[in-house]
């Protein structure tokens, strides 16, 4: 015999679960841009790997892997190319430096017939473009592995090269921009367990830690550096779970994880989470691309001022870093639906 209490407990428990069907259902055939949430909104059609300017007003993007790069102004909606004006291979990088300047990482060489060794650290460069346009890139005479980390602050940046991180700064001088300071401050050979790495950011404010990737380590894992000690310190703390840090908010506390966790199968089933840096392992999600079928979101980066995420969209089967199209989250207005939705409802009844 049901008492009251276990016959609301079902009539719970059968609206939610015919609920949540109806909404899987409502997705099907469906594309995550037909039915974007008021917080988000799309900037362009194509693109990826989106990176703010300080000031927030423009975004800087690849228009795709082994592309041209490009720069929107999101007032007026503008594009402009920034790589027509001299012949080059193509890039898979793009980053603004603190003065203005761009840090873009691009191979001397290119074969549409077999085009990703151009991606690899055996090929891919590092150059200096002068915000102003004035000529070609500069080389810093620096292989890469994939992203480098680049200072929001000053003129340095961190890079992976043979499985391990180095940083320098750069310095600008009579022949053009160069590399100084240059030294080692991390060598997977020198860690407790075996990873693939890749920096991402340097935590803000003080960027005394540098985030990054620990790949294949218990799935994949969020790990930060402190760069005068050496210590290395694991975020994520989620076996059998990809967790692959992207963008970091301005106070450092939180960084943008692309992650599988509510699915668990792999890289190419990910949506954007955020990730606490106190070593709790908190997450919260805050794209649900995923859950309309075949498609996914990726590659955040936040703006100076913690207002805005900008990120991309990519379809399941899609290669790591592409992109089809740059959208812009509203962080705050997100966080005032969430406490709206949160707030109690308060009934009048009137006799």
């Amino acid at each position: 015999m049901w008492n009251g209490t276990s016959k609301l407990l079902f009539v719970v428990l059968v609206w939610l679960l015919t609920g949540c069907a109806g909404q899987l259902q409502s997705r099907r055939g469906k594309s995550p841009l037909d039915e974007l949430p008021p917080h988000i909104k799309r900037v362009t059609h194509f693109g990826q790997r989106a990176d703010w300017s300080h000031d927030g007003k423009r975004i800087l993007f690849i228009e795709r892997t082994f592309g041209d790069v490009y720069e929107v102004e999101l007032q007026t909606k503008i594009i402009r190319p920034m790589t027509h004006h001299y012949f080059h291979e193509g890039y898979t990088r793009a980053l603004y430096l603190a003065n203005g300047d761009i840090l873009l990482s691009g191979a001397q060489q290119f074969d549409a017939k077999d085009p990703w060794p151009s991606r690899s650290e055996k090929n891919a460069e590092l150059w200096i473009l002068k915000e102003n346009l004035s000529g070609p890139p500069v080389p810093l005479g620096e292989k890469c592995s994939e992203g480098p980390a680049v200072s929001r602050r000053r003129m340095r940046i961190a890079w992976t090269q043979g499985g391990a991180f180095y940083m320098a700064d750069i310095v600008y001088e009579e022949g053009g921009p160069k590399l100084a300071n240059k030294k080692k401050i991390l060598d997977r050979r020198d860690l407790p367990f075996k990873t693939g790495l890749e920096t991402q950011n340097l935590r803000p404010p003080d960027e005394k830690e540098l985030i990054f990737s620990a790949y294949g380590y218990q799935g994949t894992e969020v790990a930060g550096l402190d760069i005068e000690t050496g210590k290395v310190v694991n975020y994520s703390k989620a076996p059998n779970q990809y967790d692959e840090p992207e963008g970091i908010f301005p106070d450092g506390k939180y960084t943008l994880v692309e992650c599988d966790k509510h699915n668990t199968k792999g890289s190419q089933n990910v949506d954007i989470y955020k990730l606490a840096l106190d070593g709790s392992g908190r997450t919260e999600r805050l794209t649900f691309f995923g859950d309309y079928g075949g498609y996914k979101a990726s590659n955040p980066v936040v703006s100076d001022d913690g207002r805005y995420m900008a990120f991309q969209f990519a379809k399941r089967g899609d290669p790591a870093g592409v992109g089809r199209g740059i959208l812009i989250f509203d962080l705050v207005k997100y966080e005032k639906m969430k406490n709206f939705q949160a707030k109690p409802v308060r009934t009048i009844v009137s006799n």
